[in-house]
């Protein structure tokens, strides 16, 4: 079983009081994200979590604890989003200095093929154009040097709620922004993809798009994963993983996983961010979060057996 922490919400920077109660208790309690009455409990000891993948902006919060990691015998990477962007669109993120040296830390901790890079989403606007990407991109490269091995990028989607929040947030910015869906930003799509290449090159990076449609490996851009089989195969000389996860888009790579975090709960509140889209919820969520509990949000008094495994993609769950 692998676990997710999280597509959902920030739990390295924001919840890590309770993701460290959940790892000693030995289980935590999953939501429903879209029927909360729906709960289920998975163990997290080492014997059944394959590895787990963290997904952060800041791992500032954990990394006291990653030695309590490595001691309960647990596998894990990190998903480490590192983009150059102004407050308009990354309003509450830490300053740049301060997250490049938590990404340096993990990686003198883990080894760099642990901590894999993530410029992502990118976002073209008149204030972030082509030549703005790769002027950033090449001066994040050359400072997370050795520090890292992979660098994976996603084209901002346009998902109806983020679309939304996005747009609202750029209002009286005199920002525009750039429609990547249209053909007149092919040519535009294809320049940063190659300058992408060029410098993933230039400082010894794998390179690999995220759920992207489009075949780039005329660029030398492979499809890659998040939640990668191959990769917790390499890493921690696990059984081979293959399952896909049927929950994600066509385009997603990702293997099955358990995802730990809850919608509308990351207070980092980033202007393109799908998982976050209602303000007031985040605020409401924000205040339900109890580090004691075993849900993320809310509590739960019911005691549900605890599942150690998945089973053909279903997992069995539990009404209160």
């Amino acid at each position: 079983m692998i676990i997710s922490a999280s597509r959902r919400t920030d739990i390295p920077a924001f919840y890590t009081e309770w993701l460290m109660n959940r790892i000693r208790a030995g289980f935590f309690y999953r939501v429903n994200p879209f029927n909360a009455h729906q709960i289920s409990a998975f163990s997290l000891a080492a014997e059944h979590v394959d590895a787990i993948c963290f997904w952060t902006k800041n791992p500032q919060p954990l990394l006291r604890h990653v030695g309590e990691l490595d001691e309960r015998g647990l596998n894990y990477y990190f998903q480490f989003t590192l983009n150059p962007y102004d407050p308009v669109f990354e309003p509450r993120v830490p300053a740049l200095a301060s997250r490049l040296d938590s990404f340096h830390r993990l990686a003198q901790h883990l080894g760099p093929q642990r901590v894999v890079w993530r410029y992502d989403p990118v976002i073209l606007t008149s204030a972030t154009p082509v030549s703005w990407h790769l002027e950033q991109c090449e001066m994040l490269a050359s400072r997370l040097a050795g520090a890292t091995r992979r660098l994976v990028f996603s084209f901002y989607d346009y998902y109806g709620k983020g679309q939304g929040r996005l747009h609202a947030a750029l209002q009286g910015s005199g920002i525009t922004l750039a429609d990547l869906t249209s053909i007149e930003y092919r040519s535009q799509m294809q320049e940063l993809v190659a300058g992408f290449s060029r410098i993933a090159a230039k400082y010894q990076l794998g390179i690999f798009s995220c759920s992207e449609e489009l075949d780039l490996a005329g660029y030398g851009v492979e499809h890659g994963a998040c939640i990668d089989g191959a990769l917790i195969t390499e890493l921690f000389d696990s059984e081979p993983i293959q399952s896909k996860d049927k929950n994600q888009r066509d385009a997603c790579g990702c293997v099955e996983s358990v995802d730990m975090g809850s919608y509308n709960s990351c207070d980092f509140r980033c202007a393109y961010c799908y998982a976050n889209f209602n303000e007031g919820t985040i605020n409401s969520n924000r205040l339900k979060h109890d580090p004691q509990s075993p849900t993320l949000l809310g509590q739960c008094e019911e005691t549900i057996p605890v599942q150690t495994g998945l089973k053909k993609n279903k997992a069995q769950l539990s009404l209160f």
